[in-house]
């Protein structure tokens, strides 16, 4: 199979606390259907952003020009890193983007700076226990794992996600590459209308969107609406 895009590598940016085995969860299967092979890039904990930066580099060094795809603080690192690299850049799938701009008061900084606050004062299991209490199954699974990989980092990598800035509205608009947003209409810490924010003024942008529930039941479904949107692009079906 051929992939309809004009390269053969995805590169995907887990969350802030997340991992590549969830961002491998969520995009492999559909990316490989149109014959993409995904790289997540793991987090390094100690400086989450540079890391993902220096992967994207590495990547395109390698490969030439990539898609690249990122899910939360991923897809704002995504983004940023296509602005400047448009010439290795060949689609954007950004998934859940958080905030637009200044994270100041937005709900995902916030709750990623009182976690912070929360593991410094009372211990990795002592927070973890509580976020699994109020968390859906699925997500209390991924962060129990991806928690304890990136401790005793994780307060850090929290605060780091908590400042870091996203595109403004008007650099968004000069995204000139394929491109699609992924929201869930149900998730208080990524606003639905960032998603369509940002879909709105990134040029010939798809919003495809979710359910908690259907990221829970199936993260692969964020992967699959990522492809769908992004086929709205083309206007030949992907030769086989």
């Amino acid at each position: 199979m051929h992939s309809r895009f004009d390269t053969r590598t995805a590169i995907v940016l887990p969350g802030t606390g997340s991992d590549a085995r969830f961002a491998e969860d969520a995009f492999s299967a559909a990316f490989e259907s149109v014959g993409l092979t995904t790289i997540p890039v793991e987090p390094n904990p100690a400086g989450v952003v540079e890391s993902y930066l220096a992967a994207l580099d590495r990547a395109a060094l390698r490969h030439g020009r990539i898609l690249v795809g990122g899910i939360s603080l991923g897809a704002a690192v995504a983004a940023r890193w296509a602005v400047d690299n448009p010439s290795n850049t060949v689609a954007l799938a950004l998934v859940l983007p958080a905030w637009t701009g200044d994270p100041t008061g937005s709900p995902a900084a916030l709750s990623a700076e009182y976690t912070a606050g929360s593991l410094r004062e009372h211990g990795l299991e002592t927070v973890t226990a509580a976020m699994e209490s109020s968390s859906p199954p699925w997500l209390a699974r991924t962060l129990r794992r991806s928690w304890a990989a990136q401790w005793p980092d994780l307060p850090d990598a929290l605060d780091e996600a908590a400042r870091h800035r996203s595109l403004e509205l008007d650099e968004l608009a000069r995204i000139e590459f394929p491109a699609v947003v992924v929201g869930a209409v149900d998730d208080a810490v990524h606003p639905i209308e960032v998603a369509r924010q940002w879909a709105q003024v990134i040029p010939g942008c798809a919003l495809r969107t979710v359910t908690l529930d259907s990221i829970g039941r199936d993260p692969g479904c964020l992967g699959r609406e990522a492809v769908d949107g992004l086929g709205l692009r083309w206007p030949q079906p992907p030769s086989c």
